[in-house]
């Protein structure tokens, strides 16, 4: 009987990093059917198999600058766009410039015909007017009233002095008549004398009486003339109030008739029409009221951009600083140039509830009119940059427990090593503590090795 046995030859292959083997067939001419389960040499076939040892990649963890980027749909929109409106309805006498027209702050873009405007100025200049007479007459009566309080004051002061000479004759003539009377008495004098002296004492008193009166009269008149200076700075003070109040009509009026031009309220251009001379327009409000024109500001531009919730987190805007904010590569088809780079500038700062995104802000320069708003464009932001930090594949994570860890090899034998994760990017994770970079570590099926297993390094493939 002939036996046929085939050995292996098994050779390693440094450019695929696996074993290969050969198949060498040796005839050997035996005696007889049954031939012992030995080799020709009476070695135990089992005790001839190599020993298992499980080959791993390993190398110690690469040093690399991680670059998380996100990538996303933008649309382009006009910085400023503003809506042209009539405040006040009436018909379109002239428009002065048309669609893609470039515009200052201030410049007459349309004018309306409404006459009624310029004739309610009018009417409140004259009632303005009317207020100014008012003023000059109430002044007048004040004026007056003020001169009467004076005359009245004069005529108390006249009465008063009038009141001591009437003192000094009553008392003169009432001393003469007490006089008389003793002198009648003792027969020194006739009564007819008496008679004289009585009368002359009764007239003195009628006179003083009198002067009394005339006091109480002229400060009675003095009174009336301080009431009729009150009433008159009042008519003084409503006259003026109406003034103001007719004034105020007129400003407003003269507003209203400043409505009849609109102005473009910016610099910018022009990027609808829809006005011509003779239509009628609706004023700002009603039901069916229509923009007539619409100017914007493209020579700055918004690029808006809607990040996910997993990256919005990694947003950083500049906001009110144009240096800070995260860097972004705006790309657009429609663009001269095709790309340009800018800064975040502003964000919500709050995920919309419907689509779980942050509303993302950057502003452009767009002096030359390279990006039309309404373009679609492609935001690449880097979110975060890590600079020479050490890495692994993910690969190499091995989950213990609440750990991760990763496998590295001492002495040709597989240890645990516990790490802390940092910036995962793809594949790649920034390894935060943990390592030093000496270190041999597994860098492939890490998950099915144990500790303390013995296993032989390969060296690890070649990146692609």
């Amino acid at each position: 009987m002939i036996l046929r046995v085939d050995t292996m030859r098994f050779n390693w292959k440094e450019s695929t990093g696996r074993w290969s083997f050969a198949s060498l067939g040796l005839c050997v001419s035996l005696l007889g059917c049954n031939a012992p389960n030995s080799t020709p040499d009476g070695i135990d076939s089992a005790s001839a198999k190599p020993s298992a040892l499980d080959r791993v990649s390993a190398g110690p963890p690469a040093k690399k600058t991680l670059k998380l980027f996100t990538e996303q749909p933008g649309r382009v929109e006009a910085f400023e766009s503003v809506p042209i409106l009539s405040k006040i309805s009436g018909y379109v006498s002239s428009v002065h410039v048309d669609i893609g027209d470039p515009v200052k702050k201030g410049d007459v873009l349309i004018r309306i015909h409404a006459p009624e405007y310029q004739d309610q100025v009018n009417q409140k200049k004259g009632v303005l007017g009317q207020a100014d007479a008012q003023i000059k007459q109430a002044e007048a009566v004040l004026s007056a009233a003020e001169a009467a309080v004076q005359s009245a004051k004069a005529l108390v002061a006249q009465s008063e002095a009038s009141l001591a000479r009437n003192d000094a004759e009553f008392a003169r003539w009432e001393s003469e008549n007490q006089r008389i009377q003793q002198l009648v008495e003792k027969g020194s004098v006739t009564s007819k004398l008496a008679d004289e002296t009585k009368s002359q004492f009764e007239a003195a008193r009628a006179s003083k009486i009198e002067t009394l009166a005339a006091i109480e009269s002229a400060k009675a008149m003095e009174q009336e003339a301080i009431a009729k200076v009150r009433t008159a700075v009042a008519d003084v003070e409503a006259a003026r109030a109406k003034r103001k109040v007719a004034e105020a009509e007129l400003q407003q009026t003269e507003t209203m008739l400043t409505y009849t031009e609109l102005l473009s309220p910016m610099d910018g251009y022009v990027t609808a029409r829809n006005a011509d001379p003779g239509h009628y327009v609706q004023p700002a409000g009603s039901s069916n009221a229509q923009p007539l024109m619409t100017i914007a500001n493209v020579s700055k531009v918004r690029v808006f951009v809607n990040v996910p919730e997993s990256e919005a987190v990694w947003v950083d805007a500049g906001f009110n600083d144009p240096t800070k904010g995260d860097s972004v590569t705006i790309v657009g088809q429609a663009a001269a140039g095709g790309l340009t780079q800018a800064k975040v500038t502003r964000t919500r700062l709050e995920l919309d509830p419907q689509s779980r995104t942050l509303a993302t802000e950057i502003d452009l320069d767009n002096q030359d009119l390279k990006w039309l708003p309404g373009a679609f464009v492609t935001a690449k932001i880097l979110l975060e940059e890590r600079p020479d930090v050490l890495t692994l594949p993910v690969t190499a994570m091995v989950k213990d427990g609440d750990a991760t860890v990763c496998c590295i090899v001492v002495n040709g034998k597989v240890e645990y090593r516990k790490i802390e994760l940092g910036l995962r990017v793809g594949n790649e994770v920034q390894i935060a503590s943990g390592l030093d970079g000496t270190e041999m570590v597994v860098l492939v099926r890490a998950g099915s090795l144990r500790p303390g297993q013995s296993v032989e390094i390969i060296a690890p493939p070649a990146p692609k």
